[in-house]
C-alpha cells in the first residue's frame, strides 16, 4: 500500500512539474509577443508627407499596442502566481513522497534483518542437529 502511495506521488510530482513548465513555455511566449509588439510599436510610421487622418490612425494603432502590451503584463503575473502556487504543491508532493521511501526504506531493513535472523536461526538448529546425531 505505501509502494503505491509513494508512486502516486511520484506521478503527481512529475504531472506538476510538466504542467509548471506548460506554463513556463507560455511564459516564454508572452515575453517573446512583449517584444515583438514593442518593437512593432517603436518601428510604426507613416510616410513624410501624410494627411492628419494619419498620424490620428498611427497614434491609435500605438495605443492599441500598448493595451495589448498591458494585457500581456497581466497574463504573465497571472501566469507567474500559478507557477508559485505550483511549486509550492510540487515541494509538499516530494516532502509526501519522500516520508513513503522513508518507510518503504524501513520496511525493507525489517524485513531483511528478520530473513538474517531465520537464517541465523536455520544455522543454529543445523548446528544442533549435527552435534546430537554425533
Amino acid at each position: 500500500m505505501i509502494k503505491k502511495l509513494y508512486n502516486l506521488k511520484i506521478l503527481q510530482v512529475d504531472q506538476k512539474l510538466v504542467e509548471k513548465g506548460q506554463l513556463t513555455s507560455r511564459i516564454t511566449d508572452i515575453d517573446a509577443e512583449m517584444l515583438f509588439t514593442n518593437n512593432q510599436m517603436i518601428t510604426t510610421t507613416v510616410s513624410r508627407h501624410g494627411a492628419i487622418s494619419d498620424f490620428a490612425i498611427l497614434q491609435m494603432h500605438k495605443d492599441t499596442m500598448k493595451a495589448h502590451i498591458i494585457k500581456l503584463q497581466s497574463e504573465k503575473r497571472k501566469l507567474e502566481k500559478q507557477i508559485e502556487a505550483l511549486t509550492d504543491v510540487i515541494i509538499e508532493l516530494q516532502k509526501e513522497s519522500e516520508q513513503f521511501d522513508y518507510i518503504i526504506q524501513e520496511e525493507k531493513k525489517k524485513k531483511f534483518k528478520a530473513m538474517i535472523k531465520a537464517q541465523d536461526e536455520e544455522a543454529a538448529e543445523y548446528m544442533q542437529s549435527k552435534y546430537i546425531a554425533s
